[in-house]
């Protein structure tokens, strides 16, 4: 297969790494000014990673896609729409697949939803699930998942990206992977106040109350709520609500303890479109309100923490 990724940050890279072991041509696209990408294509090393020599870096996004089949987008989510209208027909007869997880916070809006929106012609899939590119290049093997609205595309990407490395599952539920992968990050954030609280003991509930809340959102979106307990949500916990190479569970805990956090921590975006959402759907969601209103609204993390303890008792399975 011919593939160009477009974003040459952790992922993307490690994407484009994977996808050229396992055989197929594979071209980086980036833009002109990219200076890190300039650097990697000269040293073929991220620190993590070292470049197959014969992965191709393209500093025109345009001009990287031109001979491809497929297109990796791996990018920060809420840059996608403007990443779309710049290609514009330079995408024509391709098929996209986003190994991103976020969901617009303008519009409430999934991933593919944008691309329908901008592209309606386009075949479009998403690769999600757990691990870090710093664990599949020590040879760590994982297990995720791609989904799709057309199975003959989802079928041929599991087949065709499948090796030791990766086993992928085909996902049967767009609306649930979507949402359970971008959501699993604000569950990380959550997670990470646990941490710099001293309180990691209550990861376990954590997860347990935080895939049901999920879960609830998902069914009254029209997906199916199994899905928050795959690969997309529930598998993904580990890698983000205890891994110290997440992002998300990282900015948490510097956050409780006042300290700045650079990298990106994708559930600091989603939280705001889940709010959102939240408002649209008439869903009850208490973990994703408290990790919002303590990011953004000031509320104290202790005092939002003992509020949850307040909330009245229900059955576990309630809603």
């Amino acid at each position: 297969m011919k593939i160009t990724v477009i974003g040459s940050g952790r992922w993307g890279s490690f994407i484009a790494y994977y996808l050229s072991k396992i055989g197929n041509e594979v071209t980086i696209g980036a833009r002109p000014d990219d200076e890190a990408a300039r650097r990697f294509d000269e040293t073929r090393s991220n620190g993590v990673i070292l470049m197959p020599d014969d992965v191709k870096f393209v500093f025109n996004v345009k001009e990287s896609v031109k001979d491809s089949e497929f297109v990796v987008i791996s990018i920060p989510s809420q840059n996608l729409r403007s990443l779309l209208g710049e290609l514009d027909t330079a995408l024509d007869g391709k098929v996209l697949i986003l190994c991103m997880k976020g969901i617009e916070i303008e519009t409430g809006k999934r991933l593919t939803e944008v691309v329908k929106e901008i592209k309606p012609e386009l075949k479009c899939a998403v690769w999600v699930g757990p691990g870090h590119p710093q664990e599949f290049a020590a040879g760590n093997p994982n297990c995720m998942v791609i989904d799709s609205e057309d199975i003959g595309i989802t079928a041929k990407l599991v087949d065709g990206f499948s090796s030791e490395l990766i086993r992928f599952y085909y996902g049967e539920d767009l609306i649930g992977t979507e949402i359970g992968a971008a959501a699993k990050n604000v569950i990380g954030i959550a997670a990470g106040f646990l941490d710099g609280m001293g309180y990691s003991a209550l990861k376990g509930a954590l997860m347990a109350r935080g895939a049901r809340e999920i879960a609830r959102l998902i069914g009254a979106l029209g997906g199916n709520e199994n899905s928050a307990y795959g690969l997309c949500h529930l598998g993904d916990y580990e890698a983000t609500v205890f891994s110290k190479f997440s992002h998300n569970r990282a900015f948490g805990e510097s956050f409780v303890k006042g300290e700045k956090y650079e990298l990106l921590a994708e559930g600091a975006y989603t939280v705001k479109a889940l709010m959102k959402l939240k408002e649209r759907c008439g869903v009850e969601l208490p973990i994703c309100t408290a990790v919002n209103n303590i990011i953004y609204n000031g509320d104290d993390v202790r005092t939002a923490l003992s509020e949850l303890f307040k909330r009245p008792s229900t059955t576990e399975f309630h809603g």
